[in-house]
């Protein structure tokens, strides 16, 4: 399911960035953001090393930028500026690993595709931003609970084997459900409350 509102970024995350000293909101950033940018990596054909090189790349030069970042709508989404980066440091990894002319060319163009590329990192951007929110609730929340509806809502187990299973009721199964899932829903409502 693909909802803009849901691959947003918290303004106030990204002014806090601007100060290098507040970690947790460096973490925040790291947390939600590093599996997608090493997975577009990989996507575009780099190893797991030159993807980590990547995903270190992108931080710094975000880093960099924050103190002169200014959030315009006219200009373009925080999302679109942050796969401009990512697709920059794709391409230099790219360019060193492909030295060879012939097979250089054809490889660095396939890879940086824009259409393939965009393609993946809307796909991606949704599910771990969802995964974000899902690790956040998770770790506000009793593990029974969430483990039902893990069970039950994520790996979309019928009622009957959670119940078996967890040695729990099904009054239990769809509250956790309910509860959980409206956590779930405020999360993701939180990160829409900036840019889109």
């Amino acid at each position: 399911m693909r909802n803009d509102a849901w691959i947003a970024t918290r303004r106030s995350l990204l002014s806090r960035l601007r100060n290098w000293e507040d970690r947790q909101s460096w973490e925040d950033f790291f947390t939600t953001y590093w599996r997608l940018i090493h997975q577009a990596a990989l996507k575009a054909g780099l190893s797991e090393t030159d993807a980590e090189d990547v995903v270190q790349e992108v931080v710094i030069a975000v880093a960099k930028k924050m103190p002169e970042f200014r959030y315009d709508p006219a200009r373009g989404s925080f999302k679109g500026w942050l796969l401009q980066i990512t697709r920059r440091r794709i391409n230099d990894h790219l360019r060193r690993k492909y030295r060879e002319p012939a097979t250089g060319a054809a490889a660095l163009e396939q890879a940086a595709a824009p259409a393939s590329l965009e393609t993946f990192w809307d796909a991606e951007w949704d599910h771990h931003l969802l995964e974000a929110a899902l690790r956040r609730v998770r770790s506000r929340v009793e593990p029974q609970p969430y483990q039902i509806f893990d069970c039950y809502v994520l790996k979309g187990w019928p009622v009957a084997d959670v119940v078996r299973t967890l040695g729990v009721s099904r009054n239990q199964v769809y509250l956790a459900k309910s509860r959980i899932g409206a956590l779930v829903k405020h999360e993701c409502t939180k990160l829409a409350q900036g840019l889109v």
